[in-house]
């Protein structure tokens, strides 16, 4: 008997050489508490480009080839025997991440707990921009850093893909907030919301912010680090990029080696956090489908709004990553599965 099969766009190995490419993948089979969803469009994100290097080896289990890709919108075609939330024919997104599968393909399956119906005033492109970057502000700002109404956070790259929605959120929250960006989008990222904005160009951030409650860490290299100077005593770290740290291992139960490990690569940034009177920790997003839900009402009131810069087709699925990798998107780069 023939398997069936499906196009997706998959990464064969870890390394500098991962083999980027479309293969004929075997077609999803569906459990009880499990949704199959007809993919209509997919947000790119970052950790789509840094996942084939190898660095979250360690931490994030996929079967090679494995699919890339996280963020989907699309429609519900088959639902399993426990399924009660959702129907054929249901207009849903979801994150997918962390679950050793990727939704860069025809087809997707995705637990009825991490999806929601698709706010009915988007189109399938703006739902599946939203995911990971809402589920992940949703969590750093609200959860995590608890943020309260009056409160001061710095966003750093306000015009990314997560620094457009993150900054929308944190004022829809009541909160005062900084980012940077370059000269050409200091007024725009104003208009998404942003009361402090630093041209990183012509300035240091850490010369300019004082008095922070919460950072958000978005960017690599020593931004961290610096941005411990702009937080009052007692304020806190919430990091995107790492570095990973023990609690974070801990929490996924790692082994002893690996706790060891990632309390080493966060040793630097503790020693000065703690010198300073502020906390650190990293954040892994996780799909949640009712905060999903939530998210989608906001959007629904319009109070918060998807930010799109590019949208690219699937078979032009590489260019859409290597656009992402350059690193000047302003929003989501996002993949269109169907015409």
């Amino acid at each position: 008997m023939n398997k069936k099969t499906m196009k997706a766009f998959t990464f064969k190995r870890y390394g500098k050489s991962p083999d980027l490419g479309f293969d004929d993948v075997d077609f999803p089979t569906l459990n009880a508490n499990e949704i199959l969803v007809k993919v209509y469009a997919v947000g790119l994100n970052p950790i789509d480009n840094m996942i084939p290097t190898g660095i979250f080896k360690p931490v994030l289990n996929f079967q090679l080839p494995a699919t890339l890709g996280s963020d989907l919108s699309g429609v519900v075609t088959a639902v399993g025997s426990r399924v009660t939330r959702f129907k054929p024919g249901d207009a849903i997104f979801a994150s997918i991440f962390d679950m050793g599968r990727g939704s860069l393909a025809e087809f997707a399956v995705v637990p009825e707990n991490a999806a929601a119906m698709k706010p009915a005033n988007l189109d399938f492109v703006q739902a599946a921009s939203l995911p990971m970057v809402s589920l992940t502000s949703w969590q750093a700002l609200k959860e995590r850093a608890g943020l309260r109404p009056g409160q001061k956070v710095f966003i750093p790259a306000g015009s990314g893909g997560i620094g457009t929605f993150a900054i929308q959120l944190a004022k829809y929250l009541g909160a005062k907030v900084g980012t940077t960006t370059s000269t050409g989008n200091v007024e725009w990222v104003s208009h998404l919301g942003a009361d402090e904005v630093v041209d990183y160009k012509k300035q240091e951030f850490e010369n300019v912010l004082s008095g922070y409650d919460i950072v958000l860490g978005t960017i690599r290299g020593d931004a961290i680090e610096k941005s411990t100077k702009v937080l009052k005593p007692g304020g806190r770290i919430v990091s995107l990029i790492g570095p990973l740290d023990a609690a974070f291992a801990r929490v996924r139960r790692l082994n002893f080696f690996l706790t060891f490990v990632f309390g080493l690569m966060s040793r630097k940034i503790m020693r000065l956090s703690k010198k300073r009177g502020i906390s650190y920790s990293f954040l892994f997003v996780r799909p949640e489908g009712d905060q999903l839900s939530q998210i989608g009402k906001l959007l629904e009131t319009e109070k918060i709004k998807p930010v799109i810069d590019k949208v690219f087709s699937f078979v032009d699925t590489k260019d859409a990553l290597a656009y992402l990798d350059q690193g000047h998107a302003k929003g989501k780069v996002v993949v269109k599965m169907q015409e």
